[in-house]
């Protein structure tokens, strides 16, 4: 079973983090300034209420009359008073009403054993409680609105950051060698956003110049490979006639093909290949080369349309699809042009997994067998060839019976061309595909 994931943005991750420790802070803040404020307005009504008391027991003492919350012997103090004042000391207790104003009470012993007590509720405390705790929850809100807006701020910044790196990032992965992650995060502040964004120039850099140097390598050794291949194929010509003249030939046929492929994929590799554009109708161009290439395909024209590209380069890609259904397809092979899209399906066993997983891999033929019907570079070569065009290539498996699309059950194999709607620029630059679907 796939595990929930939530994904969110880092700016909302900080705004989170800030505003929960804002909010933490605050609460513990005002839950302290709470209690202290209570407690030393009960003390002072504590103190308050002894004085009181005292100076009214001389009252009493002398016999004159009380106020109405002053009464001797109250059968309503408290137990714990009453036995303190019993005792012979003065003391204070606070009780609590069921409508939460403080119930002050204070008491002195007097002569013949009677008990003075002073009985009041304190609301002007409980007014001043509630307004400080009006201003300690505005203060607490304003505290945690004020952290989740420089939360917002701080996590934009450091989002807007990444972002810019990962765009750049995403541009050298798809080839362009002169973007610099670095330049492209900017700012002024250094964080560890720029040693992030160095560390991803210096790894591009460095496999740039393996990259550059492997293709260097390629080329070289094919291009040194053409002279003793062309040799071998004259002296393959001067042989007399029979089955070992012709597998030689075959042979240096085979390898001369080989040379040729794999130049053609180091100069794709060098990105330096540049499209010649010409205006041709897709259909009309898809049907003549499809007859000329492979007669016994069938081709459907949907829509047409007059697209801007390298007839060249177009026919080369046509051509190693064309040879990649035939060699490990199944007649009928179809071809069908919609507007700028064209499809080629044969009915075979369909495209390894591999290759619908991570595309064409050189010297890859997805076949059992080896004995010499390809190399595996047809499909790299379409793949860079479309690169070229600003096309893009893209390969699926057709469903076969029960709905099985994996290696060996589907119904065949579908490489799919993408004709973009701009033709790409003299420097080589394409502009961005929206595919459908």
């Amino acid at each position: 079973m796939r595990s929930f994931t939530l994904r969110t943005g880092i700016r909302w991750k900080i705004t989170l983090a800030v505003a929960a420790v804002g909010a933490l802070i605050a609460v513990a803040l005002s839950l302290v300034v709470h209690s202290a404020a209570r407690v030393s307005m009960l003390e002072s009504a504590r103190d308050s209420q002894l004085d009181n008391v005292q100076f009214l027991s001389r009252y009493a003492e002398a016999g004159r009359k009380l106020p109405m919350n002053v009464k001797v012997n109250d059968p309503d103090v408290p137990t714990e008073l009453w036995r303190k004042a019993q005792s012979g000391r003065r003391g204070t207790y606070v009780q609590e009403n069921p409508k939460g104003l403080p119930e002050v009470w204070a008491a002195v012993p007097v002569g013949n054993g009677q008990v003075v007590s002073l009985h009041s509720q304190f609301r002007e405390n409980a007014k001043v409680m509630r307004d400080l705790d009006r201003a300690l929850v505005i203060g607490s809100l304003t505290v945690v609105i004020g952290g989740a807006a420089l939360g917002v701020l701080i996590g934009g910044q450091i989002s807007r950051r990444l972002r810019k790196a990962a765009a750049a990032a995403q541009r050298v992965a798809h080839g362009d060698p002169d973007v610099r992650v670095r330049d492209a995060v900017g700012g002024v502040v250094r964080d560890e956003t720029d040693d992030l964004a160095r560390a991803v120039d210096a790894m591009a850099d460095a496999l740039q110049r393996r990259l550059e140097a492997e293709r260097r390598v390629t080329a070289d050794i094919a291009h040194e490979l053409r002279t003793p291949v062309t040799g071998l194929l004259t002296a393959a010509e001067l042989l007399p006639p029979g089955r070992p003249t012709e597998l030689v030939r075959d042979r240096a046929q085979a390898m001369r093909a080989l040379v040729e492929d794999v130049l053609e994929v180091a100069r794709l590799d060098s990105a330096s290949e540049r499209a010649e554009l010409q205006d041709v109708a897709l259909g009309e161009f898809v049907s003549r080369r499809v007859t000329s290439l492979m007669p016994e395909a069938s081709v459907r024209v949907v829509a047409d349309e007059i697209v801007s590209t390298d007839p060249r380069r177009l026919e080369r890609i046509l051509g190693n699809l064309l040879a990649n259904a035939a060699r490990y397809g199944q007649a009928p092979v179809q071809v069908d042009v919609e507007g700028r899209v064209v499809r080629v399906r044969d009915h075979g066993p369909g495209f390894p997994e591999a290759l619908l997983r991570e595309g064409p891999s050189r010297f890859r033929t997805g076949s059992t067998d080896r004995a010499g019907v390809g190399h595996g570079l047809g499909l790299t070569i379409a793949e860079g060839q479309a690169r070229v065009l600003g096309a893009r290539l893209t390969f699926r498996n057709v469903a076969g019976p029960g709905g099985a699309v994996g290696e060996g059950a589907a119904a065949g194999a579908v490489a799919v061309l993408w004709l973009p709607e701009h033709a790409p620029t003299a420097t080589g630059s394409f502009p961005v595909i929206t595919l459908p679907g």
